[in-house]
């Protein structure tokens, strides 16, 4: 699967001008070629993505803490530690409607009462951290919103989640109540790891409002 979304990501690499190879390099002094933004290992990511990926080690905006950049968009996580040096990256599950706000009080409500057009995942810069929300353990980004990122809920079989988490397109990937459903390995192996002990920032992308309302995007 993750071979057949590398090749399906590098397709639309050249089919579309908005993606591309994630990161510029130079010469160190050593002669080896770093990064000059953040370092996404190779990873394809969206023109957006690194954008804000590089914003935020050249701002220091993480505040010397690991951060994860959620591209609904494209329904990508990318985690990285404090040096803007990728740790992972993984498919997503968000909220099944497009939008980048959240209805007041939402988070105070049962799910049933939450109506499809209510289902978004709030873009912004959230700091998160580990703890759980009595079914189990999860990274929570806004407690008020109750926004998390966790590992994939399968409780409802006609979801099909893993199934969606596993598709090349993110055009299935809206389900959601508008938590951030992520596969257990990446969750268990790699966000667990990053966030004990510390908070961190995520950060999510708007996919209908301008990046600069959502970010300051500024450098000292």
């Amino acid at each position: 699967m993750k071979r057949a979304y590398h090749y399906a990501a590098l397709l639309a690499c050249f089919a579309c001008p908005q993606l591309l190879w994630a990161s510029e390099v130079k010469v160190t002094d050593s002669g080896k070629q770093a990064p000059s933004g953040a370092d996404f290992l190779g990873e394809v990511a969206s023109r957006d993505a690194v954008r804000v990926a590089d914003w935020i080690k050249s701002s220091l905006d993480n505040g010397d803490r690991p951060f994860v950049i959620v591209d609904k968009v494209n329904a990508r996580v990318y985690l990285f530690n404090k040096h803007a040096k990728l740790l992972g990256a993984a498919s997503a599950l968000l909220g099944l409607r497009r939008g980048d706000g959240s209805v007041a009080g939402i988070g105070h409500r049962k799910l049933s009462t939450i109506t499809p057009e209510e289902r978004t995942t709030p873009a912004g810069r959230f700091v998160a951290s580990l703890g759980n929300d009595y079914t189990q353990d999860i990274l929570w980004i806004d407690f008020d919103l109750a926004l998390s990122l966790h590992r994939v809920i399968t409780g409802n079989v006609n979801d099909r989640r893993h199934q969606r988490l596993a598709s090349a397109t993110p055009l299935d990937n809206r389900i959601s109540y508008g938590c951030i459903n992520v596969p257990v390995d990446f969750y268990d192996k790699l966000i667990i790891p990053a966030f004990t002990g510390t908070t961190g920032v995520v950060y999510i992308l708007p996919e209908t409002t301008a990046i600069e309302e959502v970010f300051s995007m500024t450098t000292p």
